[in-house]
């Protein structure tokens, strides 16, 4: 790859930061899918953007956004994955400094797998081990994770594959002539603006924009847009990218992302809380944002990319996705981006979300870290570089 420019704005954020009703039968093992509506749903406008609710108002919606949004509902696993208490602990000083942690990052759960096992397993805010919490961007991960499978199953012939020819609306877009590789590593070269705290922003109006009859509304965004940079050339973080990478998984592939994720995740990885993905304004599950599942279940995906995949992904899928495909050099020393997922020094890798959820993966411990929160603001640096220097403790605290 060409070497790139990283927007300095989206690396800022990063430090911090067709309708389907499917029901898939049992015969294969396949955890049903079935449409949840709320009662009642809440504002998509801009100005009443979940980025902008009260403390309150997050805690309560973050363990129960099915009450707030359509979605699809994935059934739990038909044989759950068993995690096992381990022999091993962490030193006492190292698990109270993770509850202090827990508590001035205002953290619902906090889980640490080793070689599979649970060496830790906390929770505050009133959550526990049987409630699910929001994920905002940690679901770009399952849905790069989709994209191994859409190629493994031959649905997509490569990543040098042209978005185009699976979505045809993007042509004559500052989307022509971009791969779907450049799209899973956000370097389209798309303008885009990620500010979470402005409600004039890219990411704040995208899922309220005005559906369009026989489109999907992230392509009708999509259209709004202008290109930048050539593409390869430029990194920004994107959400509208993740979003189409959804609709190109679906597209190819003929399923909701949730339905597709039942028999690609949730099956094979053992979720015992099945999962709910939220679907934006034309009943499209939102490929950037919004899966809710139990803090075990972020740790069991963790340790599905851990473990490779169990062939549900090419050969070396998560090596490759896991690894600094883009490079933020001397901006950011040992960080970069793979295919939706943040990189990090020592050949970590891991999925990160706004207001603190993160799945962290060390390899070389066989080690799973997660975590699910509701910061005071979406990105908080003292947090999100806690929460990294934590896992580092916690790495060296297993090897003693």
């Amino acid at each position: 790859m060409k070497r790139l420019l990283i927007s300095t704005a989206a690396l800022a954020l990063a430090g911090c930061v067709s309708t389907n009703t499917d029901t898939l039968g049992a015969a294969t093992q396949t955890p049903t899918v079935t449409q949840s509506t709320p009662e009642h749903m809440a504002s998509l406008d801009p100005s009443d953007s979940i980025l902008f609710w009260s403390d309150d108002r997050r805690s309560e919606a973050f363990r129960d956004m099915e009450a707030h949004f359509p979605g699809l509902e994935v059934a739990p696993a038909s044989v759950p994955r068993p995690l096992p208490r381990s022999t091993q602990t962490l030193p006492d000083t190292l698990q109270s400094s993770i509850r202090t942690y827990m508590t001035s990052s205002h953290a619902a759960g906090f889980m640490v797998l080793k070689d599979g096992k649970i060496v830790f397993e906390d929770y505050g805010l009133g959550f526990g081990p049987s409630g699910r919490w929001t994920s905002f961007s940690v679901a770009k991960s399952f849905t790069s994770t989709l994209l191994g499978a859409a190629i493994k199953d031959g649905f997509i012939e490569s990543i040098d594959t042209p978005v185009t020819q699976i979505i045809p609306a993007l042509a004559g877009t500052a989307y022509e002539g971009v791969t779907v590789g450049q799209i899973a590593t956000m370097t389209s070269g798309v303008a885009w603006n990620e500010d979470y705290s402005d409600p004039d922003s890219d990411v704040a109006k995208m899922l309220g924009i005005t559906p369009v009859a026989g489109e999907s509304q992230a392509v009708t965004y999509a259209r709004t847009l202008q290109r930048e940079a050539p593409a390869g050339e430029k990194w920004v973080y994107k959400t509208l990218e993740t979003n189409l990478l959804g609709l190109i998984v679906e597209e190819a592939t003929g399923k909701s992302l949730a339905a597709y994720a039942a028999e690609k995740i949730v099956e094979p990885a053992g979720f015992e809380g099945g999962l709910f993905w939220m679907q934006d304004l034309t009943g499209g599950n939102i490929g950037g944002c919004c899966l809710s599942l139990r803090l075990a279940d972020y740790a069991r995906m963790g340790q599905f990319a851990l473990e490779g995949g169990k062939g549900v992904v090419p050969e070396g899928w998560f090596v490759t996705a896991g690894s600094p495909l883009v490079n933020f050099g001397p901006q950011a020393p040992g960080f970069g981006y793979g295919y939706q997922w943040w990189t990090y020094p020592g050949g970590n890798y891991g999925a990160q979300g706004i207001f603190g959820q993160a799945i962290t993966i060390v390899p070389k411990e066989k080690l799973v870290v997660a975590v699910v929160s509701n910061w005071e603001t979406a990105t908080s640096r003292t947090d999100r570089e806690g929460f990294r220097e934590l896992v580092g403790k916690i790495t060296t605290g297993l090897e003693e």
